[in-house]
């Protein structure tokens, strides 16, 4: 932790209103969740945030996500560009990625306030970095990995929407 660090509000997401838990035992498993989410309807204009140490699987959820919602080609992690826009059949998507993330002024310096403002799916790794800017998630993916191959999963809906992709993903 740097001494700017001590400086930047901390932002809370707002309470959950619902939470699943879940093991993927593979990758495999972390492919099958990725279909399922894809599958939901409301996913068209939700915000997800990913959450978990690097190497956790964040950019494997967002890979398989992407290539069940329809996008081809290749999928460039945003490390370095800090967003990556994808074109899936009628949807716009935005993955983003904060953990170079360092200003403030660069979110408005690069139009990510119009970006959330636009209906798509947006998908959100290292959230924390722009904490103070982002709204709240609909749903917040928080992944941990115990071993080489498993990961333990924790869903945590903050909006109402995030609520329904829940109760349609355990249908």
């Amino acid at each position: 932790m740097t001494a700017a660090d001590h400086h930047r509000p901390i932002v809370e997401s707002p309470p959950a209103l619902a939470e699943q838990q879940a093991t993927w035992r593979s990758e495999d498993d972390t492919a099958a969740f990725a279909r399922q989410l894809a599958a939901q309807p409301l996913l068209a204009n939700a915000f997800i945030t990913l959450h978990g140490d690097l190497g956790a699987g964040k950019t494997t959820l967002v890979r398989h996500l992407l290539r069940a919602l329809g996008v081809q080609g290749r999928i460039k992690s945003p490390t370095y560009a800090v967003v990556e826009p994808h074109e899936a059949p009628g949807l716009a998507i935005w993955h983003f990625d904060f953990y170079r993330f360092s200003d403030p002024r660069e979110w408005e310096d690069a139009g990510f306030r119009d970006l959330f403002a636009n209906p798509g799916l947006k998908l959100a790794e290292w959230p924390e970095k722009a904490a103070a800017l982002i709204p709240a998630a609909d749903v917040a993916i928080h992944i941990e990995a115990p071993d080489e191959s498993s990961r333990h999963v924790t869903l945590r809906a903050h909006t109402p929407l995030g609520l329904q992709l829940l109760q349609g993903l355990s249908a």
